[in-house]
């Protein structure tokens, strides 16, 4: 079955924002909607040509259901102790990451990879480092079942119906009490609602000659002249494709990457392309984060990645830039950073 296109439209997610907001307020709200309602911010304006992001017909987007989702997003309650959130890896402050070389799981388990920003997820094809998910939903109880919370979530759905707060809900949204299958549903439709779009450079493309500093204006010509826009492309800043660019090849039993999802050699070392909105936010980089700063990560790139056989030559090729080129280029991706406005909600206690 085909998933539901929907249209990148600003006014219509405004009008939308409003209905629900009005709802909120005298207790109606609609059975369903034809499109998201992102509670954070507005849709960037290059994002109405985009592609319409795809939403699974089992799983449709409704003020409620996001509502609801917002609230698992944020309760610890969801993991195996009590100790973590899909929000303790994903928060404000380091740029909807954990702001870890690499993440931290249930038990403070140290995992394998580092935690990948949110921002923009619901346009995403595939997710993880490697894209071994094919779905928001699938990723998000993979992420509930498995090592980052650890979560029996047969067992955290009995005391999810035991609050009334949450059972009322399940049973309006899904006219059924709360079940794995629609925990992660409603986790998935917030997601979907987490849109970076008021940055300096997207108010800058919406015709704000102000909003960024000549030293931005001339990173970004540098950032297209270098061809880092081969695969941070589009307002997306990601062409949601897998390159091996050498990191952590070196090491006596290297990270496979997509070659674990694929079993394709050339996919060996290759990981997926992150978004560079609110880089400069997100450290540390790369998947494993072994760049500490963004001029580190910066320089890496500018020296056309670590060299091993499956190095994605095609798309990375040693650059030299004079030293005010290359602070240019640090001022344009600084000008994608990002005013979160994530907040915890209030979560039913009983």
């Amino acid at each position: 079955m085909s998933k539901t296109k929907l249209p990148g439209s600003l006014s219509l997610v405004l009008l939308l924002i409003a209905v629900a907001i009005i709802a909120g307020c005298n207790g109606k709200t609609p059975e369903t909607t034809a499109s998201f309602t992102p509670e954070i911010q507005p849709l960037p304006p290059m994002l109405t040509t985009y592609e319409p992001m795809s939403i699974p017909p089992d799983n449709p987007m409704t003020p409620e259901k996001v509502a609801l989702g917002r609230q698992l997003f944020f309760d610890e309650r969801l993991s195996v102790d009590g100790t973590k959130s899909c929000y303790s890896c994903h928060v404000c402050e380091h740029g909807l990451t954990d702001g870890l070389p690499k993440a931290i799981g249930a038990g403070n388990k140290t995992l394998t990879r580092s935690s990948p920003t949110l921002w923009n997820i619901g346009y995403h094809k595939e997710f993880y480092w490697d894209g071994r998910s094919a779905s928001l939903e699938k990723q998000a109880l993979a992420a509930w079942t498995g090592a980052n919370m650890g979560a029996k979530a047969e067992e955290i759905v009995v005391k999810l119906n035991s609050l009334q707060g949450y059972k009322a809900q399940f049973q309006k949204v899904f006219q059924s009490d709360a079940t794995p299958d629609n925990v992660v549903k409603a986790i998935a439709a917030y997601e979907r609602t987490i849109i970076s779009g008021d940055t300096a450079w997207d108010r800058y493309k919406a015709g704000d000659q102000s909003a960024i500093s000549q030293s931005a204006f001339r990173g970004s010509n540098i950032f297209i002249a270098i061809k880092c826009n081969n695969c941070h492309d589009g307002v997306l800043f990601t062409d949601q494709q897998y390159h091996n660019i050498g990191i952590g090849m070196d090491a006596k039993e290297p990270d496979p990457g997509r070659f674990k999802v694929t079993n394709k050699p050339e996919d060996t070392g290759a990981f997926k392309t992150p978004t560079l909105r609110d880089i400069a936010n997100s450290a540390p980089y790369f998947h494993d984060g072994s760049a500490k700063t963004l001029e580190e990560a910066i320089d890496l790139m500018l020296s056309g990645g670590k060299p091993n056989p499956h190095l994605d030559k095609k798309n990375l090729q040693p650059q030299k830039l004079a030293p005010e080129m290359r602070e240019d280029l640090l001022s344009f991706l600084k000008s994608l950073s990002v005013d979160c406005q994530l907040k915890k909600p209030a979560l039913p206690q009983n």
